[in-house]
């Protein structure tokens, strides 16, 4: 069996190469990228596929049974990019594709969901065979603000008491492997989220006693939160879908509790406290 991965240089992508590779070695394994030459060093076959050139699309899917089709960083073109990919998986004979979609894809208010909707009716009205792994928020989501909280002695944000179930990209990572691998994954949907599920307070809670300093949480008010990140350099656009997405975890968006991740994987989830350890270091 023949697996392809797309934006394998990216984060996700590269993660999970890297996890089919620990598991069943590097023959079989196709990494997609629009830059192949960015990819060689993951050790398994490389071939150009851009998402805004159809015509490189079907060629790179020859040969492939299944499909690990990790969803499109440009916001606003996925449907279009991913449609085209469906497209051409359907040319070229491949089997089956598994979908990093959303966390509760048909329900979710976040801004991200629709795209992801609109995808899933598109694999759905296929004829393939599919996998939907609705992933949850990645931990770097918010790690990768601890340099400022910091600095500056809060963490700061929009989303209240809402509940975020994160989990590290490496657990999305290996559920996206063992879902291509796997058998019994056609025709399923998997809510993929962290074991533990916490609140923004709660997670300057942790901050603060790795730090030993006190980083407490400050909520704002969606407009507050705007102009802060206005101030420290994100353009209009950038800065109100970030307060959007604030607004979706307020209400319960990033929430799981049904341990599907951790199941699925065969262990716990990573905590967001050895995230947070790790990030400090």
């Amino acid at each position: 069996m023949t697996i392809a991965i797309t934006g394998a240089t990216g984060q996700l992508g590269r993660l999970t190469v890297q996890k089919l590779v620990d598991m069943q070695g590097a023959d079989g394994l196709v990494a997609l990228a629009r830059s192949p030459e960015k990819a060689e060093d993951l050790g398994v076959e490389t071939r150009a596929f851009d998402y805004d050139r159809p015509e490189t699309l079907a060629p790179a899917l020859d040969g492939v049974d299944v499909l690990v089709l990790i969803s499109s960083s440009e916001v606003g073109k996925r449907e279009a990019q991913h449609g085209a990919v469906i497209e051409a998986a359907k040319a070229a004979g491949v089997t089956r594709i598994v979908y990093t979609s959303i966390l509760h894809a048909d329900s979710s208010p976040m801004s991200l969901a629709p795209e992801h909707r609109a995808t899933e009716a598109l694999l759905a009205a296929s004829g393939l065979k599919v996998t939907l792994l609705r992933n949850g928020w990645y931990h770097a989501n918010y790690l990768g603000a601890l340099p400022a909280a910091l600095e500056h002695g809060a963490m700061i944000g929009a989303a209240g008491e809402g509940r975020i179930s994160s989990a590290a990209r490496e657990d999305f990572a290996e559920a996206a492997a063992v879902a291509a691998t796997g058998e019994g994954h056609e025709g399923k949907t998997y809510e993929l989220a962290g074991d533990e599920a916490y609140t923004l307070a709660e997670l300057a809670e942790v901050v603060s006693a790795q730090t030993g300093k006190q980083i407490p949480y400050v909520n704002m008010t969606e407009a507050e939160y705007a102009e802060a990140l206005k101030g420290a350099g994100l353009d209009a656009g950038t800065a109100q879908m970030v307060v959007g997405l604030d607004a979706g975890a307020s209400q319960d968006a990033l929430f799981d509790d049904s341990r599907t991740l951790s199941r699925l994987i065969g262990h716990p989830t990573t905590p967001i406290s050895e995230a947070v350890r790790r990030a400090l270091a």
